[in-house]
């Protein structure tokens, strides 16, 4: 359907291949025929939660990123191990990095966030039915926890306040489940 607009791999190499990721570099034949080069990264995919608490407050966190050097408001998310299950792997996440279970997990939807120059995918899930717990941080993980209604999540993110992506498509999607016009795909 769509072989007008494919590109195949000619030869390429692995420039870097570290603890998080691994990059690659490809000589790629082009839909006219012609030859060009694709620099990415591969990585094995996260997960994102949306962690909704009884009272309708989302559960979110503050934290550095190094390389854009300062603090993000974030929904929890972590990587996937290599053919993990993604939902297995929400589970873990929540757990570790804000304490809490969740009796009711819904998935949400797949999301590509870089897609130039990376192939790493999102799974995003809802959490609800929170029980508080203790967080078990990874070394040298730091995060701080807060809870926020969804109205004032959804200003913060108009203001500019909230910038990152997943967290973005995150708050969007809970605000139309909640206001019943989405619901989420079957799985």
């Amino acid at each position: 359907m769509d072989e007008h607009l494919k590109e195949t791999l000619i030869d390429g190499e692995v420039v870097y291949d570290g603890e998080f990721l691994t990059v690659r570099k490809d000589r790629i034949r082009l839909p006219d025929g012609g030859e060009s080069v694709r620099e990415y990264f591969r990585h094995p995919g996260a997960v994102v939660i949306i962690p909704v608490l009884d009272d309708g407050r989302v559960l979110l966190e503050r934290q550095f990123r190094y390389p854009n050097d300062r603090v993000f408001i974030e929904l929890p998310a972590g990587k996937l191990e290599y053919g993990e299950d993604p939902l297995l792997c929400a589970q873990r996440e929540l757990r570790e990095e804000t304490g809490y279970s969740a009796a009711d997990w819904q998935f949400i939807c797949t999301i590509h966030n870089a897609i130039a120059y990376c192939d790493e995918h999102l799974e995003i899930f809802l959490a609800r039915g929170l029980t508080p717990g203790e967080q078990q941080l990874d070394d040298g993980e730091f995060v701080e926890l807060f809870e926020l209604p969804l109205e004032e999540l959804l200003d913060w993110i108009r203001l500019g306040r909230i910038t990152d992506v997943k967290t973005i498509i995150g708050a969007f999607w809970l605000d139309k489940i909640r206001s019943g016009d989405w619901m989420p795909p079957a799985r």
